[in-house]
């Protein structure tokens, strides 16, 4: 409703409570009723689109009344999940972020879920258009996509309850053990490097089991077929908090990584315009919120820039 017809609306309720002999109470509380609707209107309007967006969807008119492909892997709960309340929905802090870049920008989001290994391969084959989906963004990763970083990596160790192989880190506490880890994962290369460590002590090699998303790597620690998990510290904290009695994190360790948003290489204003569009986003503070929202380590906020590999 525009803010004009509310106005008349409310004056005519004012006028026809007079007429019929009520209160000027009533008359008052329906103006002040009226008042605090406006400015609910107004602060969902500030929310939705933050200052800066309108002049860069001037600089940036490309992709203004566009609708564009996301690729994910809706396997992350708190970052990109599938809705429990609508199976052809995806909920979760990425997904919202998202949104709020299109709307900045002007654009629609779609979505094209696949395997954590084929996100990448997806958006270079031209089948998506930009990937949000909770992807750190690594050297060797730049090479195929460029990243617009927006987040801090803090690695969370889940183990069984009571952590029976006393595991302490990505270190040789590890040997012996049967880790699962995502197809593609970089934490994949960082248990293989504990291999020779191992060796050298005398200590049984630590073995990988590969699966093609976070649920199934969860389910072989729960299910006795693995050791440890190794992934995002808020990710594991979901698992723990939705098994307390069967999961606990051994261990949070810092990894030198950023998550990053991935777009086309041969794209280099799209990937400014999103830049331009997230630091709008953060100075409105949205992006705060969200964390908040979706109950994430605020202390993974960070302010954006790019990895570019020629």
């Amino acid at each position: 409703m525009m803010l004009g017809n509310l106005f008349e609306n409310l004056r005519g309720l004012q006028v026809r409570a007079g007429s019929a002999g009520r209160s000027h109470n009533l008359a008052r509380s329906l103006a002040i009723g009226g008042a605090c609707l406006i400015a609910l209107c107004l602060a969902g309007q500030a929310q939705a689109a933050p200052a800066g967006c309108a002049a860069l969807q001037a600089k940036y008119p490309a992709w203004k009344g566009k609708t564009l492909v996301n690729a994910i892997n809706p396997h992350t709960p708190g970052y990109e999940a599938i809705d429990p309340k609508d199976p052809d929905k995806y909920v979760g802090f990425d997904i919202d972020l998202g949104e709020q870049i299109g709307e900045c920008l002007g654009f629609k989001l779609t979505y094209k879920a696949v395997t954590f290994a084929a996100l990448l391969t997806t958006l270079s084959s031209g089948q998506a258009d930009i990937v949000i989906s909770d992807i750190y963004a690594t050297e060797e990763r730049a090479k195929a996509a460029d990243f617009i970083t927006y987040s801090k990596v803090f690695d969370g160790v889940l183990v069984a309850k009571g952590n029976p192989k006393k595991i302490t880190g990505i270190n040789t506490s590890m040997c012996g053990a049967a880790a699962a880890e995502n197809t593609g994962f970089v934490e994949v290369p960082l248990v293989q490097d504990l291999i020779p460590k191992c060796k050298a002590e005398g200590k049984p090699e630590p073995t990988l089991q590969l699966y093609d998303n976070n649920a199934n790597c969860i389910q072989a620690i729960l299910a006795g077929r693995a050791d440890t998990y190794v992934n995002d510290v808020n990710t594991v904290d979901q698992a723990v908090k939705a098994n307390p009695d069967k999961l606990e994190k051994a261990i949070a360790v810092t990894i030198p990584y950023s998550v990053g948003i991935a777009v086309p290489k041969n794209k280099p204003e799209f990937r400014d315009a999103v830049l331009a569009a997230l630091i709008e986003i953060q100075k409105a503070g949205i992006h705060m919120d969200l964390l908040k929202k979706w109950d994430l380590d605020v202390n993974n906020f960070k302010e954006p820039d790019i990895l570019s590999v020629n």
